[in-house]
Order: C-alpha cells, then structure tokens, then sequence
C-alpha cells in the first residue's frame, strides 16, 4: 500500500473489486467505505455489489472485526464514564424465536445483581416476537425516551429496555435495507457485524448472546448457528467487548406462551419466582450467570447462582421492573394491577389435538408465523400489533395431549381468526405414540477469544 493511504481511501469500486476478486480488504479501508455509507456518499448500488461479493468471498476474522467497529463507529457511541456508575455495563442479544421473553426477565435479575443494562432492543419481524412489542402492552410505557431520560433510568434503575433510537450505527440501517432485497442477508460476516455494530455502541463491558438453533432458530442449520455463535463471541472480544454466546434450542417455543400480553403476563411470574425450573428461566439462568462472571460482579458460577437466587427470592428483581416500568411511563402499579393494565382479546379457546398422544415435535416457525397472522406480530416494519392476541398454555415435547390436555389457548380478535389459529397450530404440532424428549436446551457455550 502506497505511503499516501491514510490520506487517500480506495474509491468504493476498487473496493468492492478486492472483495469481487476475493483479496482481502484493510481495516482502514474498510473503515473509510462503512463511514462513506453513513454519509450517504456511497450508493444503495455500491452497497449492494459489496455485501455480495462479501457473501459470495466470505472475510477473515480481522476484517469482520473491522467492518464491526466501522459499523459501531458510524454513529454515536454511548459513553458510560461520566455516570460514575458503581457496576459494569452488560447486555444479552438474542437471534430471536418464539415465546422467548428472556429479556424481560434477564434485564431487571441482572441489574438486581448490581450490573447496569442499557438495553436496545427490535421489533418483532417475521416468525419472531419482538421485545418492544411486548413492553408496548405495558400503557403508558414509552420506548422512545430522550438520550439523557435513557442514561438517567439506567442509573437509577439498573436497566432500561428502549428501542433503537436515531444515531446508533447509522450504518447498519442503509446496510441493511440492502441486504434485505438484495439475497445478502444470510452471511455470517454480515450478520456478525449488524448484531455488533448496534451492541457494541452501548458502550457494554461485556455482552451475552443467545444463538438459536432448531425450527424456530434465525440460522437455517445447527451447523450455521454454532458457526454464528463463534463468530459473535471472538468477534466481540477482539473488538474490545468480551462476548460468550451460548447456543440454546428453540425447537419448540421457549415460554409456554407468544404474543404480547400474554408474554408480559409470563414475565411476572417468572420475577415472582413462580416458575423457577421453567425453560425459559433455565436459558435465563444461564445467560446470568455468563453476565455476572463477564462484569466480574462474582468470581465463578456457584456464587452466580446464589446472587442470583437471593435478588429473585427478595423480590429484588422484580422490584427492578416495576421501577423500570415506572420511569419509562408505564402505571406505578403494574406488579399488584397489572391484569386491569393489560389487554385481553374478546375470543379465548382452547385448541384440542385431533388425536390424543404425546407431542413429538413442533414447527416453530409455523406457530411464530400464526401469532403474527393473529395480528400480535408484523410482516411489515410499519404495521400495527394487537397486544392482545397470541398463544398462552402452550405444551411441551413430550406432553400428553387429548381431549382434556389441549395443545394450547388461543388469544384472538375474532371467532374467525381463532378458527384459523387452531387449524394452524394443529398442523405445526406432531402428535404421535412414542415417547418423546426434546432437544437439550443449552447445547454449548463459546467464549469469546482476543
């Protein structure tokens, strides 16, 4: 490279024909093009012929690092220092699935350990729910506060669980709407550097992530998934964020329930203790645990667990969300009311199997897919939710079902809709005669390397 580089960056073309061409890209020019999409001074066209060449080439461990802190850097990078805050600065991303509200319950347990959370999370898109959705059952809670209002209730609170707001990895915004109608979405680079490059702008001590794999997972094989989770956990690290994911099974759905209202109805047993060997407390448990070993609030797992155990067995963490939903302009009641708070749909049934046995498989897919259909999700980014709506009561692999056990509730809008639901869920459940147990649920952990 010519002495004169650093003043010079490759014109995007020539870029974008080293990755064409599979030659490896450097940092700074890589840093130089992603700064470039942020400005508006490369087109959709030039963005679209290197995520391209990226899927088809494939990028080495340092130049995912790269695109990863550009992306980062593209915008504002919160900084934490100021706040003088007395614990660390962590956070969990999940690739999404359905029934799962881990975020709900991690956010507030954790903080109740002493970590602060500065949580930003999605909107549900596709099969998969979204956790600003279901904070949006909450009246009155508002996931748009003004930067200064998001500092201040991680604070005093420990946790705030808003949406994305404006200048975070503004980047990955244009990127990203490219890869959407240009193929380029399923590409491990790619999505390693849009998970991280909106993670790592909050400014984290330490991240947790939460790899999905089975028929509800975002990966389409459990090979893909694992290849993500170790992309995450090394690519994080290296970037300066240590990163552990976990590989967890989202074969059937995780809670007992999807939807909006009905998740949030979950959420509160779950932070009065009420479902301590639940699966969606066991993936919870565990993301923790990582969260407090990572932010060096315990020295190993065992004092986790007993941290853990005291700020739920307290009522500490459930505290935490009750204050978090307070701030955020939710009801200062909502742990004793919240059933006079939250939506209820007008239709409430039972779903019967067509024959009695034991549930051996679900296609999660299908049941996200049939929440959104109900109207609790959106195949559209600006369409509406009906927080009312969903699945509750939902059985597990290995359940006998029959006329008096059903498969689930539905939550519904009208007769119709719950018709059709029903119709939906019994084709995405098998009910057979064998025995049956479902997958393992926490498969592996990979932590990240420097």
């Amino acid at each position: 490279m010519s002495s004169n580089a650093s003043h010079h960056a490759l014109l995007p073309q020539e870029l974008i024909r080293l990755k064409r061409d599979g030659q490896p890209l450097p940092a700074e020019e890589i840093k130089a093009f992603v700064q470039g999409i942020a400005d508006d001074r490369i087109s959709d066209a030039q963005i679209g012929a290197f995520t391209m060449s990226v899927f088809l080439n494939g990028m080495s461990r340092e130049e995912v690092v790269a695109l990863t802190t550009a992306t980062r850097d593209s915008g504002h990078v919160m900084q934490w220092d100021s706040l003088n805050l007395p614990g660390p600065i962590v956070d969990k991303h999940s690739t999404g699935g359905v029934g799962d509200l881990v975020s709900l319950v991690l956010g507030p347990w954790v903080a109740a350990c002493g970590a602060f959370v500065p949580m930003i999370s999605g909107r549900g898109l596709g099969h998969t729910g979204g956790t600003l959705d279901k904070l949006e059952s909450i009246p009155g809670y508002d996931p748009y506060p003004a930067p200064e209002r998001f500092s201040d209730v991680v604070k005093s609170t420990g946790v705030a669980i808003i949406g994305q707001t404006g200048n975070l990895a503004p980047a990955d915004k244009r990127i990203y709407g490219v890869r959407d109608v240009t193929a380029t979405v399923e590409s491990i680079p790619l999505i390693t550097a849009s998970i991280l490059g909106k993670k790592l702008a909050s400014g984290l001590d330490a991240l947790v992530m939460d790899v999905k794999v089975g028929s509800g997972a975002f990966m389409p094989t459990p090979e893909k998934s694992r290849e993500l989770a170790k992309s995450i956990a090394n690519v994080a690290t290296q970037a300066g964020t240590p990163t552990t994911a976990l590989l967890t099974d989202m074969s059937q759905p995780l809670a007992p329930c999807a939807g909006n209202a009905v998740e949030i109805v979950e959420t509160l047993a779950l932070l009065r203790g009420e479902r301590a060997n639940s699966r969606v407390m066991q993936v919870t448990r565990e993301l923790a645990v990582e969260m407090l070993i990572a932010g060096k609030l315990v020295a190993n797992r065992e004092e986790a667990l007993t941290k853990l155990d005291k700020a739920l067995t307290s009522g500490a963490a459930a505290e935490v969300f009750a204050r978090m939903v307070r701030e955020l302009g939710g009801p200062a009641d909502f742990m004793e009311r919240s059933d006079s708070y939250l939506a209820t749909a007008p239709v409430i049934q039972a779903v019967y199997p067509e024959q009695s046995g034991i549930v051996q498989r679900f296609d999660t897919r299908a049941v996200g897919m049939s929440v959104v259909e109900l109207g609790g999700g959106r195949l559209r980014n600006d369409a509406s939710v009906d927080h009312s709506v969903g699945f509750s009561d939902i059985v597990e692999i290995g359940d006998r079902v029959d006329s008096q056990r059903p498969l689930a509730i539905v939550h519904a809008r009208t007769e119709e809709a719950a018709a059709r639901a029903a119709a939906q869920l019994r084709a995405a459940v098998t009910v057979g005669d064998a025995e049956a147990t479902a997958d393992t649920l926490l498969q592996e952990t990979f932590r990240g390397e420097a």
